[in-house]
């Protein structure tokens, strides 16, 4: 058991948004490789926009102790904490792929900064892009990716799927069915998934297992309907938790009951 001096050391060091027990986390993954889909407004942390250092410090760490683990890291990260495509369209007449496209880039920003945020950390971490930005990332190429992640690496993915009109939703799901994850985790401000908004409703209900046919015939907001049908079709579960509590990423990983699974079968 870790001495209380040195729990009470890495809790002063925690950024607030991601404070935690400092109960003891597991050490056996149950999933081989992962997807990990950040949220660009996750990055954010408290500044309501860009990126927040210590936020951004504290993601590279969780993912280090996963890395470590030996399990195999990928990660879709948004870029809503910079621009946001469809609701700039709606909000402005841009036409929505100019917009889209914009938002691309903006997951390329946020993918660099966290490579950097886990190089110092001394995690190898490749970037791999949708669009091209030859100067700063490679390509995607599905047998670089699985290679990568064969020599130890993390892989981030950025620039959706290269195209408008789609989610980083469904960038995660179709990364996962052609890499061969085992598992999306989708990191959310929220617990799990609910019946209704917890935030309004405190009748709502959390779900602990969901089948795909559930979600969609309910319309949970889990992922994108095209995420969601496309996990299904792979048989890819999802689990959606709440990143703000330290280790649970880890703790997903390992198989503890975190937040909500969305399976095939229950």
């Amino acid at each position: 058991m870790t001495p209380p001096r040195a729990m009470a050391k890495t809790s002063s060091r925690t950024p607030r948004a991601a404070r935690a027990g400092t109960e003891a986390l597991p050490t056996r993954p149950v999933y081989r490789r992962i997807v990990l889909k950040l949220s660009g407004e996750a990055l954010q942390g408290s500044l309501g926009f860009g990126i927040d250092p210590a936020v951004l410090e504290d993601f590279a760490r969780q993912i280090k102790e996963v890395h470590g683990l030996g399990v195999q890291v990928t990660v879709v990260v948004g870029g809503g904490n910079i621009f946001r495509g469809l609701s700039t369209s709606s909000a402005t007449g841009m036409e929505r792929a100019t917009a889209d496209y914009m938002g691309m880039l903006a997951t390329a920003i946020n993918g660099l900064a966290l490579q950097d945020a886990l190089e110092r950390d001394g995690v190898p971490t490749r970037v791999q892009t949708a669009i091209e930005v030859a100067k700063v990332a490679e390509p995607y190429i599905r047998r670089r990716a699985i290679r990568h992640l064969e020599k130890g690496r993390v892989v981030i993915f950025v620039g959706g799927i290269g195209s408008p009109f789609f989610t980083t939703d469904t960038t995660a799901a179709l990364r996962a069915m052609e890499i061969g994850a085992d598992v999306v985790l989708k990191a959310t401000n929220v617990d799990g998934i609910y019946s209704d908004d917890p935030a309004t409703n405190r009748r709502a209900k959390r779900f602990t297992v969901l089948q795909f046919s559930d979600v969609l015939k309910k319309g949970l907001k889990v992922m994108d309907a095209t995420a969601v049908s496309l996990c299904m079709t792979g048989e890819v579960p999802i689990i959606v938790f709440n990143l703000n509590r330290r280790g649970n990423i880890r703790r997903a990983v390992c198989g503890e009951p975190v937040g909500t699974r969305v399976v095939n079968h229950t």
